[in-house]
C-alpha cells in the first residue's frame, strides 16, 4: 500500500518511525520530521519519496547507501545524529527504570574499522562478495567501503579471490578480514573441511595476496607473517577470527574510561570476559590483574603477550565460562575493582553475583544498550549507583553503540567482606 507518513523519530535500529491507525510503521532511511511517501506492508515500509525533507538531512557519502544494509543513518547531520545515538542509551536506561544521566557521545571512529566480514555467494560459478541489504538475504556487491581503515583497502578484492577458489563448493561463505601489523588476517567460514587441492590453491593465493595469515573455521591454513595487534604497549597475536573492538580508536577510548573507572589506587583488578586483553594488558601496567574468558585460544594469546612484555605486573589468565560459572561473592572479595565486558546478550548471572558482592568499583562495558540497562538495574538493586555512563560511537552510521559505565557501592550498602584464608 502506498501512503503518506510523517516520521516522528528514529528507532533503535535507525529506522524512521511513523504512527498510523493500525500502529507504528518503520521506514528505513527516513528522518524525524520528514513527510514521506512509503510503500507499506504491515509495520514495515519502503521509502519511495521524501515529500518534505528534514532540515537535518545531508547528502550520503557512500554510493551504496540506501542499498547496502551496513549503514542505517548516513544522512543525519550533527548534532542530531549524536543526539540519536546518545538517546539509545538514555532510552534503554529509562525502560529499565533507571533515572541516570548519560554523558555526551564520544566519536571513536578514528581511522576507520579495522575488521570486516564479507559475505560471498556464487552465481554461475562466479563469486559475488559484499554485504547484505537491510532486512534481506540479497547480496550487494562491494568494491570498496569508505568506513574501513586504509589497511583494509585490498580486503574486498582479497575476499573475492579467496571465495572464487572455493566456488566449486557452491556454499555461502563468510570471510572475516582483520588489519594487523603483518598484513591482512583472513578467516574463512562456511566452507567445511578443505580438500588437498583447495588447500594448495589457497596457499598460492595467500602468497600472491601477501596475507599475514589464512585460516578456515579458525584452523590455520598458512601463517606467513605475525598477525599482530597493538594493545597499549603490548603486541598480541590473536587467534584466527578473534574478537577485537571495531576500531583502534574505539578500543583506546573504552580503555581510557575503564582505567579511569578502575582508579589509580586499585591493586587487584578482575577483567571478566577479557578476550585477548584489551583492558587487562593496559591495567597491568599499574595493577595485578586476573583475566578470565571462556575462549581458550584468546586467553592463551593474552597469556603469551603478558609473558613476553616487560614492565607489566602479574596477569593471571584463566579460561572459564562465566555464564555457567560466574565468580561468586567470595571470589570477588579479593578485588579492589572489577571490569566486565560481556557479549551482546550481557551477563545476567555475573551481574547478580557482582550485585551481592563487596566490590566497591565495577566498570561495565557493553555493546548493547538494552542488555547493559538490564545488568545495570541488577547492580542498582544491589546498592550500586552509576558515577558515569558514557556512550561511544565506533560503529559510525549504524545503530550499534558501546557503553562504558562506572558503578560504586555506598559504604552502608556494602556487605561485610569475608576473610579468605591464605592457601
Amino acid at each position: 500500500m502506498l501512503r503518506r507518513l510523517v516520521i516522528e523519530r528514529l528507532g533503535h535500529r535507525g529506522e524512521g518511525v511513523a504512527r498510523a491507525k493500525e500502529g507504528l510503521v518503520f521506514v528505513p532511511f527516513a528522518l524525524p520530521g520528514e513527510t514521506v511517501l512509503a510503500e507499506t506492508e504491515g509495520e514495515r515500509a519502503r521509502l519511495v519519496d521524501i515529500l518534505e525533507p528534514s532540515p537535518d538531512r545531508i547528502e550520503p557519502f557512500c554510493p551504496h547507501y540506501g542499498i547496502c544494509g551496513g549503514c542505517a543513518v548516513q544522512t543525519l547531520a550533527e548534532p542530531a545524529y549524536a543526539g540519536w545515538k546518545r538517546g539509545l542509551a538514555e532510552t534503554a536506561l529509562r525502560n529499565a527504570g533507571l533515572d541516570w544521566p548519560v554523558e555526551p557521545l564520544v566519536d571513536a571512529h578514528g581511522a576507520g574499522r579495522r575488521r570486516v566480514t564479507f559475505h560471498a555467494r556464487f552465481e554461475k560459478g562466479e563469486a559475488r562478495v559484499g554485504f547484505m541489504r537491510a532486512r534481506s538475504h540479497e547480496l550487494v556487491e562491494i568494491e570498496a567501503c569508505p568506513l574501513l581503515e586504509a589497511a583494509l583497502a585490498g580486503a574486498p578484492a582479497a575476499a573475492r579471490a579467496l571465495a572464487q577458489a572455493l566456488a566449486g563448493r557452491g556454499k555461502p561463505l563468510d570471510l572475516a578480514v582483520t588489519a594487523t601489523t603483518g598484513g591482512l588476517d583472513v578467516d574463512i567460514r562456511g566452507a567445511g573441511a578443505l580438500e588437498e587441492r583447495e588447500t594448495l590453491t589457497l596457499l598460492e593465493l595467500a602468497e600472491r595476496l601477501d596475507l599475514a595469515r589464512l585460516a578456515n573455521h579458525g584452523r590455520l591454513v598458512t601463517l606467513r607473517l605475525p598477525p599482530g595487534v597493538m594493545v597499549g604497549k603490548t603486541q598480541v597475536l590473536p587467534p584466527p577470527g578473534a574478537f577485537l573492538q571495531a576500531t583502534a580508536e574505539g578500543e583506546a577510548a573504552i580503555a581510557r574510561l575503564v582505567a579511569q573507572g578502575v582508579g589509580e589506587k586499585a591493586k587487584r583488578v578482575a577483567d571478566l570476559f577479557c578476550g585477548v586483553g584489551a583492558f587487562a594488558l593496559r591495567l597491568a601496567e599499574r595493577a595485578r590483574v586476573t583475566a578470565i574468558d571462556a575462549d581458550v585460544a584468546a586467553v592463551e594469546a593474552l597469556d603469551r603477550a603478558a609473558r613476553t612484555t616487560r614492565g607489566l605486573r602479574q596477569i593471571e589468565a584463566q579460561a572459564r565460562d562465566l555464564f555457567r560459572r560466574p565468580l561468586d561473592a567470595q571470589e570477588l572479595a579479593r578485588f579492589d575493582a572489577v571490569v566486565f565486558d560481556p557479549p551482546r546478550a550481557g551477563a545476567m548471572a555475573q551481574a547478580q553475583a557482582l550485585a551481592g558482592s563487596a566490590v566497591r568499583r565495577i566498570v561495565a562495558v557493553s555493546c548493547d544498550p538494552q542488555s547493559f540497562a538490564r545488568d545495570a538495574a541488577i547492580l542498582s538493586k544491589g546498592g550500586y549507583a552509576a558515577k558515569f555512563i558514557t556512550p561511544i560511537d565506533q560503529f559510525r552510521h549504524s545503530p550499534h553503540l558501546e557503553v562504558v559505565a562506572l558503578f560504586e557501592k555506598a559504604a552502608e550498602a556494602a556487605p561485610r567482606r569475608r576473610l579468605l584464608s591464605r592457601q
